[in-house]
């Protein structure tokens, strides 16, 4: 067996990885035995040596990101069967055969046990985003062991890690195709037809996290006037006008992202002037926009904190686009609201929105909480992962 250099933790410190949490910090740690490169395998354990756990070597405060708890050979084979357990559990979900749905997460961090990578499938393509070196390292294994367990069902793999390897370790790396040639196709998702370039688009290409929002959007909006707010390639959109809204109108700052929305509404029927999109600063358009036009709105913002230290700075910011939006929505209306800031959590951002209708003037009672589809699953043991917090408000 490969014998990997050792994170040997401070005595006391090995409770949170007894207990499944898959980061270790370098405050616990005590000493290393071996010089573990960046990216590297280690084996961690207890003061007294009993072993723990294995991972990845990270830079910084977060040292090791953990990716088994069983001590085991580390290669393709082992590689091959993290894959294929996620492939089991998309198959499950009804993911991997599905006429009305080819667009889903194939592979979502720990929350798949796999620390450092997010793999989304987008028809016959899967594209791979790694946020830590020791995943961006095996990214050809993985792309050969998601090619063979998806039983030619994912043709092409592109490699879309440059800017998160940049932010998160500073190393230069560059984008591009471990298998296939092609990074641009049409998917379809609950029926609705939305283009996807991987190359080019955000993210790995489309938002797959909205997805059951989408839908719940689409119950709600026949016949109303619906403003989709951060837009994006306009999916939130889609929903609503194929449910019936009888107004719809998308707004993001981003011209190429408005183009996408264009053409994607275009691309499922909708090409008519109550389906109108403007590129536009999202204050500045609700700050002039007519009170009680919309009567549906719909707040999907960027993360607006990144990491601990921008959290205060994000939830004022939380706070006073969902001020806004209430003051002007329509009586009667609903506002679904999001933050996507994993710092931010689910009590934060509820206290946050709740200022806002102080601030707003506005009678308002939560009738649904969001979160996360099932393909992005959160590991019960490492809850940050929920990342994902949404409200569906009654505004009177």
């Amino acid at each position: 067996m490969t014998i990997y250099p050792q994170i040997i933790l401070k005595p006391g410190k090995e409770t949170p990885v007894l207990r499944f949490h898959p980061w270790i910090f370098s405050g616990a740690i005590e000493k290393t035995i071996g010089k573990p490169a960046e990216g590297d395998i280690v084996e961690c354990y207890t003061s007294s040596g009993v072993y723990l756990a294995t991972g990845h070597c990270m830079p910084g405060s977060l040292a090791v990101k953990l990716f088994t708890f069983k001590r085991q050979e580390i290669g393709k084979d082992f590689w091959h069967s993290k894959i294929r357990q996620a492939w089991q559990v998309r198959e499950t979900l009804g993911l991997t055969l599905n006429d009305q749905t080819n667009a889903y997460r194939l592979l979502h961090n720990e929350g798949d046990s796999m620390p450092g990578l997010i793999v989304d499938v987008y028809g016959s393509m899967a594209v791979l985003q790694a946020h830590s070196s020791g995943m961006h390292d095996i990214r050809q294994t993985l792309a050969e062991a998601i090619i063979a367990v998806s039983q030619g069902k994912i043709t092409t793999v592109y490699d879309k890690s440059a800017e998160a390897i940049r932010k998160m370790t500073g190393r230069i790396v560059e984008d591009g195709f471990l298998a296939g040639e092609t990074g641009e196709c049409e998917v379809r998702e609950n029926g609705h037809r939305f283009n996807v370039n991987a190359i080019t688009g955000q993210k790995t290409g489309f938002f797959l996290d909205q997805r059951d929002n989408r839908e719940l959007l689409a119950q709600y909006a026949k016949g109303r006037n619906v403003l989709n707010m951060f837009g994006y390639t306009g999916g939130f959109s889609v929903y609503a006008a194929g449910s019936g809204a009888k107004m719809v109108h998308t707004v993001d700052s981003s011209a190429p992202a408005i183009a996408l929305a264009e053409a994607n509404m275009k691309l499922n029927g909708f090409d008519s002037p109550q389906y109108t999109c403007f590129t536009a600063d999202a204050r500045k358009y609700i700050e002039t926009m007519e009170p009680g036009k919309y009567d549906v709105i719909v707040l999907d913002p960027p993360a607006y904190a990144k990491n601990v230290a921008s959290r205060i700075q994000a939830l004022k910011g939380y706070r006073t686009i969902n001020a806004m939006a209430l003051a002007k929505i329509k009586s009667g209306g609903l506002l679904f609201t999001f933050s996507c800031s994993q710092v931010v959590d689910r009590q934060m951002f509820t206290s946050a929105v709740t200022a806002a209708a102080v601030d707003a003037g506005r009678q308002v009672r939560i009738i649904q909480h969001l979160s996360q589809p099932a393909d992005h699953p959160v590991n019960i043991f490492h809850q940050e992962g929920e990342y994902l917090k949404g409200l569906v408000l009654l505004v009177d």
